[in-house]
């Protein structure tokens, strides 16, 4: 028996490397191999299509600030017939493509404000959809000055979008589907919720939020089979995210955990970095975890979720001390948001199931 043993553990690393010289040698076998990694990276995530239900992926759930865990501020939203982007970080479109997640059909992007890390993955997102199957010009809802933001794009990617025509020819991208159509959503005051989009069973609204001094700024709502989600956009605590999310089955709401970035600030000003202004600056427009806790609790929101994270959480004492006081507010329905957190609302139930795509 000991034999056996001693043959058997001489003979395993001898067969593991003559399997590694017969691919590391091989064309035929690393090709092989590279197929089968491709076949099983290239499946799309079909579940999202299912028009039973309303689908919610966070793509992003970042800050302007650095944060290799998560990209900028992204969302994207599946009911029936209709899929929209809500907000277009740096990094969304990557992290949609590691997920596997469709963007062929999509109909729009819903932009709450300007700010740039909510606006500068917009062209990986035109791009990715039109070359997915998108032939018409990408609808993006957002404030007055989403006309100049997508003219400006338009005229930026230009010479690439001819670039790709002449490469791939008309029939594959058509040129109908590298513009933006901007579709600007006035809402005229914080009591008005605007209806933006109705269609299919699919209702989105927007509303006014504060992030003064970028005016307007907005959150969005969106309803589909008795299920509903409410984005808050980046805001301070608003009592406009409570009267427009009343009754939601999930609120997405914004957090900066104001006692952190003070350590950052100090930490800035003791070396002498001049950025050490802006993270005392930032704390007058954004919401801490505990405010949107509160908001969540005036709303009825079955179940707050935390995005546009700041600061970088990198560990879970980090996790914890940002969530410090939240607990005392609001015991249950709360999660830090996480790239690639799937929502899925069942219709005709109250249930929502949480799934990792990660």
């Amino acid at each position: 028996m000991k034999r056996l043993i001693a043959a058997a553990v001489v003979a395993v690393p001898v067969l593991l490397a003559a399997g590694f010289a017969t691919v590391w040698f091989s064309p035929s076998a690393q090709d092989a191999m590279l197929r089968r990694v491709v076949a099983a990276n290239m499946a799309f995530n079909d579940a999202v299509l299912d028009p039973e239900a309303l689908h919610v992926v966070l793509c992003g759930t970042g800050s302007p600030m650095p944060d290799p865990d998560r990209a900028q501020s992204c969302a994207i939203v599946y009911a029936g017939e209709h899929v929209f982007v809500v907000d277009a970080g740096l990094g969304g479109w990557d992290r949609l493509a590691a997920f596997g997640l469709p963007v062929g059909n999509l109909t729009g992007v819903l932009i709450t404000h300007f700010h740039s890390d909510h606006i500068s993955g917009l062209p990986d997102i035109a791009l990715n959809s039109w070359a997915s199957g998108r032939s018409e010009a990408l609808a993006v809802y957002g404030p007055p000055g989403v006309e100049t933001v997508t003219a400006g794009l338009d005229l930026a990617y230009s010479l690439d979008d001819s670039y790709r025509i002449a490469h791939h020819g008309e029939d594959f991208f058509s040129a109908e589907g590298a513009n933006y159509r901007p579709v600007t959503v006035e809402v005229p005051d914080r009591d008005t919720g605007v209806t933006v989009f109705d269609d299919a069973g699919v209702t989105v609204t927007a509303f006014r939020v504060s992030h003064e001094p970028v005016d307007p700024a907005y959150g969005f709502r969106i309803d589909y089979k008795g299920r509903s989600v409410v984005f808050s956009g980046d805001t301070k605590e608003d009592s406009n995210v409570t009267v427009f999310g009343q009754g939601a089955d999930v609120m997405i709401h914004e957090a900066l955990a104001a006692h952190m970035v003070d350590l950052l600030g100090e930490g800035l000003a003791a070396r002498g970095d001049r950025r050490s202004k802006v993270m005392y600056d930032i704390q007058d427009y954004h919401a801490t975890p505990v405010q949107a806790a509160e908001v969540a609790n005036e709303a009825g929101a079955k179940l707050l979720v935390y995005t546009h994270i700041v600061p970088r959480l990198p560990n879970a004492l980090a996790e914890r001390v940002f969530l410090r006081g939240v607990s005392d507010v609001r015991k249950r329905g709360v999660m830090i948001g996480y790239d690639g957190l799937y929502l899925r609302l069942p219709a005709g139930s109250e249930k929502i199931e949480t799934i990792d795509l990660r």
